[in-house]
């Protein structure tokens, strides 16, 4: 199987997408686009450990980001990738940089035309990227080249249009192909301390895949010098202002009918059309396997160690607060970690995150419910000669029952909701159209992802509710 990656921004998608139909059609071997995989670590770890072959990017990014250099040229890219087994090759034929941009009527107003005049702004409200704030030729390499005294917000790319346009923030990081550029009326400032290097769109690979894909490398490398700025855009604004699919727009370039797709006068689909589209019943699918299989194997293991924290008190206060840890962790931050760690992105990372994110809800109320029996019960069973096991069986578990379905139902409802940040590594779910929906910041899109989540949050806490009383799991009984 050749696997293709892309970042989680429209052209990113656009980009693996024509990738992706470029191998496909080559008929050497199943093709796979995982899209929308977070930033440029998750990416870059990804295709290492082989889970994808190819994912799109430019050489600003690879030089700085990854290799920590002023270098764009490809051949010194390729000599620092070498050791980790990557190369960078097929220059699509435009740039895509970075740059800083202003509402026109305030850059106006301001008289500000370069970066260096934002010096003098420091009143000004930036919103950036959450990527852009920590790459080295992002936000912390500008800040101190053009000394500039302004302290950023994080924002997702898409949304951050939406916050200049209501006056929200003043200035944002914009890339110089994006296509509502115009749309918004805004103003990109000269970077006239030349500190963003060359953003050359190419392919980073694994030196390995033209070995092993040959007639899907040989038509990759065809499209080298096929895109030029002005079509790049074009197709960002397929996507983000005619609200075509990525799959459709990157079949048009391939058969050299882009501007058709954009005259076409086909409908953006209505909502009910987008909520119950065709890939409804594959997310749901995938959404449910990431809650339920977690939730499975946190009740195996949570609920022992509920038992032992009352058994052996010991020990009892170091399960619950190590339980406890787990959910300070920030969710991405957990997957990103996962990946490395197991080598692989996709099911694998999502459904070890989710199992332990499960945990605590399950092993304190477990530990609560048996820690409240009252001493005269126990003691009762035990004067009735009953060994410690067959007591747990049939009397402390029955008894705290109502505490430990409490504690199940609280992970499960809560999976359901964390589950859909799985889509940032290529898990699936519903995840996946809230990431596309940030991305073209499409609010029917957001809506067919957020509902249905919300949708099963709310069965499965009627589910766990019938449950308990359909078995009459009260406790007193």
């Amino acid at each position: 199987e050749f696997v293709v990656g892309s970042k989680r921004f429209t052209e990113s998608y656009i980009l693996g997408e024509i990738a992706a139909q470029t191998a496909r059609k080559a008929g050497e071997a199943s093709v796979t686009h995982k899209q929308g995989l977070g930033n440029t670590a998750i990416l870059f770890e990804a295709l290492k450990n082989a889970s994808v072959h190819l994912y799109p990017d430019y050489t600003g990014t690879i030089g700085r980001e990854l290799l920590k250099t002023d270098s764009t040229d490809l051949a010194k890219l390729n000599e620092g990738l070498a050791p980790l087994g990557l190369g960078v090759a097929v220059k699509l034929g435009f740039e895509n940089t970075y740059a800083i941009a202003l509402r026109e009527e305030q850059a106006q107003l301001l008289s500000v035309r370069t970066v260096s005049d934002l010096g003098a702004q420091a009143s000004l409200r930036f919103g950036f990227s959450h990527e852009f704030l920590k790459r080295d030729d992002g936000w912390p390499g500008l800040k101190k080249v053009y000394g500039l005294p302004q302290e950023p917000r994080g924002l997702d790319h898409g949304l951050a249009y939406e916050a200049i346009a209501a006056k929200q923030i003043d200035a944002m990081d914009i890339y110089s192909t994006d296509a509502k550029i115009g749309r918004y009326k805004l103003r990109v400032l000269q970077d006239d301390k030349r500190f963003f290097p060359e953003y050359q769109a190419i392919f980073v690979y694994r030196l390995d895949v033209p070995q092993r894909f040959p007639k899907a490398w040989a038509a990759l490398t065809k499209l080298e010098g096929s895109i030029d700025a002005a079509r790049m855009i074009e197709m960002n604004a397929a996507a983000e202002l005619d609200g075509r699919a990525f799959p459709e727009i990157a079949k048009a370039f391939l058969e050299r009918a882009v501007s058709q797709v954009r005259r076409a006068e086909t409908a953006r689909q209505s909502f009910m059309q987008v909520l119950f589209g065709p890939d409804l019943a594959r997310l749901s699918g995938q959404h449910l396997l990431l809650v339920f299989g977690s939730l499975f194997v946190a009740i195996l293991i949570g609920v022992p160690l509920g038992i032992a924290a009352v058994r052996f008190p010991w020990a009892g206060q170091t399960i619950l607060t190590l339980s406890g840890l787990i959910q300070t962790i920030p969710a991405l931050a957990l997957l990103a970690v996962l990946i490395p760690v197991l080598g692989r992105i996709g099911i694998w990372p999502a459904l070890i995150a989710l199992f332990l994110y499960a945990l605590l809800p399950i092993v304190r109320n477990t530990h609560a419910g048996l820690a409240d029996i009252p001493a005269s019960l126990r003691e009762s069973a035990q004067a009735l000669g009953l060994p410690a096991r067959t007591r747990l069986r049939l009397i402390e578990l029955p008894l705290a029952a109502r505490s430990i379905l409490a504690g199940i139902k609280t992970s499960a409802v809560i999976n359901v909701g964390t589950a859909t940040i799985a889509a940032f590594i290529g898990a699936g779910g519903y995840g996946e159209r809230i990431v596309t929906g940030l991305a073209l910041n499409d609010h029917s899109l957001l809506l067919a992802g957020a509902i249905p989540a919300a949708v099963l949050a709310l069965l499965t806490q009627w589910g766990f509710d019938l449950a308990e009383r359909r078995f009459n799991l009260s406790g007193a009984r």
